[in-house]
């Protein structure tokens, strides 16, 4: 199959219920676009922000850290030490800073992670009721799933923008 064509034309993914099938394509999808937005992206603007709007290093950051996260919740289990470390780290370059690979890898190591929990999701537990947060918020095993694809498409979409304009020489 080309690489033209989106992930979804591709046809299903083995191992993946058909119901999770528009998950786990949008996964690989952000992570093909997230790849080609930021090749050859310089690092030195990876922590400038255009108008005043989020970094293409947070929405790095942020795109692993939110599917680490809701795909959490997904499995019924409350964040660790070190999630909480990651997301009060989102957004601030860490000493002695990230480079743009290093974040690239971490989110394509994500979209791993979120690949083989989809592929033993239970069909069964779509349903399912699981509590978000510290307040326990009211979502489903399918819901969060869904959310960690679309929440994930949507920063795919900003940093995009982000690139664009830093690219460009735009701040």
């Amino acid at each position: 199959m080309s690489q033209e064509l989106e992930v979804w034309q591709r046809g299903p993914l083995p191992h993946i219920t058909p119901l999770l099938q528009p998950v786990a394509h949008a996964l690989l999808q952000a992570r093909e676009e997230v790849e080609l937005y930021m090749h050859g992206f310089p690092a030195d603007l990876l922590w400038l922000r255009p108008a005043g709007m989020a970094s293409a290093g947070f929405h790095l950051q942020h795109l692993s850290g939110v599917l680490d996260r809701v795909f959490t919740y997904a499995r019924a289990e409350g964040l660790t030490p070190e999630q909480f470390a990651q997301l009060a780290e989102e957004g601030k370059d860490a000493t002695p800073g990230y480079s743009v690979n290093d974040l690239l890898e971490r989110f394509s190591l994500q979209v791993d992670h979120a690949l083989k929990q989809l592929k033993y999701t239970d069909p069964d537990s779509l349903a399912e009721y699981r509590g978000v947060g510290r307040a326990g918020l009211p979502s489903t095993v399918v819901g969060l799933l869904v959310h960690g694809a679309e929440h994930t498409m949507r920063h795919v979409g900003q940093l995009m923008v982000t690139v664009a304009i830093l690219k460009n020489g735009g701040i």
